[in-house]
């Protein structure tokens, strides 16, 4: 019984040492100003294009337009990442959506009926949330985006934080 004990001593203490040794430091790049998620490109920052969205109500649906029909803020990265240092928004509330260009605008339509916005409506785009800092995350997309505009925005918010991928 003491052996047992020993061991399992042994392997806590191991435990806690690994975990020790895997959590570095994150030493990278910083986001300049926080609540603004930025594209990281090798060790260089990209603001997003940061915006408020239209809200209006159409056919059973309300659609939530951008002026512009693209966004000035361009990534070649099919699957981004994000840094994004949190103040005010938390960044678990950032859902990353696909924008149709109509009429020289962006644009998202979410049915105002909640069953067809189950059926119908635009799906978020999977991240996973890493926390490098205190207040700095790393946010990446978990699935390969086509090409055209998106943007994430903090739910319950008209804020948006647009881009391109071309």
């Amino acid at each position: 019984m003491n052996g047992v004990r020993r061991l399992i001593t042994a392997l806590a203490a191991f435990a806690v040492l690994l975990g020790a040794l895997q959590q570095q430091p994150y030493n990278g790049p910083r986001p300049p100003k926080p609540d603004i998620p930025y594209l990281l490109h090798a060790d260089n920052l990209v603001e997003t294009e940061v915006g408020e969205a239209r809200m209006e109500e159409r056919k059973n649906q309300t659609v939530h337009t951008l002026p512009g029909a693209a966004s000035p803020v361009r990534t070649p990265l099919a699957e981004p990442i994000f840094l994004f240092l949190s103040d005010k928004i938390k960044p678990e509330k950032l859902a990353l959506y696909r924008l149709e260009s109509t009429r020289g605008q962006r644009e998202i339509a979410f049915p105002n009926n909640p069953r067809d916005m189950i059926r119908r409506g635009p799906r978020p785009v999977h991240l996973t949330f890493k926390r490098l800092d205190e207040n700095l995350y790393w946010i990446e997309v978990n699935q390969y985006l086509d090409n055209g505009e998106y943007c994430l925005s903090p739910s319950g918010s008209q804020a948006v934080f647009c881009f391109q991928i071309y």
